[in-house]
């Protein structure tokens, strides 16, 4: 029993990492089993003072190929009159990985807005790490984006 189970975790895997070096990874950040950006926070939230909130699958839209949610109306309204002021920087994916040339996932609750910018980080580790020199991350960052992509 156990060698089927095996098999298909081996070749499940296998397909995953093909097509990840294949495709490279996409421009905007979603988990493996969604397509929402921001993990479904409302990114207007953050530029706001009131910083994450959860969206709401009744105010959505698509940009850059993923769904972006909002907690309001007027957050929606907002993010579509300017979405490159509001989506994260680098898609989403953490802004030290992006920084040391390598993509990882981002977290909206280990978030920074700097300079009118939204940057997320992999966890409040990591977070610190980039907050200690975020200048110069940001400087790197902003050299290796979008070619970390590739």
């Amino acid at each position: 029993m156990r060698r089927p189970r095996t098999a298909l975790i081996a070749i499940f895997t296998l397909l995953l990492y093909s097509t990840t070096a294949i495709s490279g990874d996409d421009e905007i950040y979603t988990s493996l089993f969604s397509n929402t950006g921001a993990g479904g926070y409302d990114v207007v939230a953050y530029f706001t003072g009131s910083g994450p909130a959860q969206g709401d699958a009744a105010f959505t839209t698509e940009y850059k190929g993923a769904e972006w949610q909002f907690s309001s109306q007027e957050n929606l309204n907002r993010f579509m009159a300017n979405p490159q002021r509001y989506t994260p920087q680098y898609g989403g994916y953490c802004a030290y990985a992006v920084a040391n040339n390598y993509t990882a996932s981002g977290d909206p609750l280990q978030w920074t807005v700097h300079n009118d910018k939204l940057y997320l980080n992999y966890n409040a580790d990591v977070q610190a790490r980039w907050t200690a020199d975020r200048d110069h991350f940001i400087t790197q960052g902003d050299l290796n984006w979008p070619g970390v992509l590739d």
